[in-house]
């Protein structure tokens, strides 16, 4: 991966890390270019689906930087919910067989040019070693592709989840850690994702083409019988039709 040189897309708070973004390059702070900027009014802006839209426009990692937690700018305090879109994404990201260690936020003032250096720095290099996307995931870029779908297609539902189930306000960065690694959490996800991921991978597989059970189980990495399931759960919601006499699912 001597050769291989990361495209990050960054979003950065306007008040904070934007700001020690032009302090870094001010100082002449000597840092990668390998991050393409997007301003945004704070952190709490950045929506999961620019997330998920990033890696699927082939962006090898994604940065969100913010104000530090008790310094954002408004009221809302919006880097809190940066801190649990950021977790929730990841889990989504490793539930799809993607590194979450792709997905980066990082607190950094308007006076911390230096830091702002230090992080894309350490940011480019692990991704370096993590190599192109997909490559590290060990998936090719059709599968990728089609997992990115799946999320794509299921983020309004997500969002809903995480709003109605999964909005917390800690005080520390390490507590929404231990929440969204907690077995109450994995289990709520598991529990309310998941199948619907899996539903929604083979929602976007049929789109191409019909296919038999088996070689939606052989293109997902499923076995038979989840996928039996998924298929019986979808045909009862008239979201597939099965062929009869030529034994494939197809989009109802």
């Amino acid at each position: 991966m001597a050769n291989f040189k990361p495209e990050i897309l960054g979003f950065l708070c306007n008040w904070c890390s934007y700001a020690g973004a032009d302090l870094a390059g001010v100082s002449r702070q000597q840092y990668p270019a390998t991050m393409k900027v997007i301003r945004v009014m704070c952190s709490g802006r950045v929506d999961l689906a620019f997330v998920i839209r990033a890696f699927a426009n082939g962006k090898d990692g994604v940065f969100v930087g913010g104000c530090w937690l008790g310094d954002c700018h408004y009221v809302t305090e919006g880097n809190y919910d940066a801190l649990s879109m950021m977790h929730l994404g990841k889990k989504l990201l490793e539930y799809s067989g993607i590194n979450p260690d792709r997905l980066r936020l990082e607190w950094v003032s308007a006076s911390e040019g230096l830091r702002y250096a230090e992080v894309v720095t350490e940011f480019t290099d692990e991704l370096m070693k993590l190599g192109p996307l997909g490559e590290s995931e060990g998936v090719d870029q059709k599968e990728l592709k089609l997992k990115i779908e799946a999320i794509t297609k299921l983020i309004p539902y997500i969002k809903l989840v995480e709003r109605e189930k999964l909005r917390v306000r800690f005080e520390s960065k390490d507590q929404y850690e231990e929440y969204f690694n907690s077995d109450a959490v994995k289990l709520l996800i598991d529990d309310m994702i998941v199948d619907k991921l899996a539903i929604s991978q083979i929602m976007v597989l049929l789109e191409e083409e019909a296919l038999s059970s088996r070689d939606i189980a052989d293109n997902l990495g499923m076995s038979s019988s989840e996928v039996s399931k998924h298929l019986s759960n979808s045909a009862r919601q008239k979201l597939v039709k099965f062929n009869e006499s030529e034994r494939l699912y197809a989009l109802a």
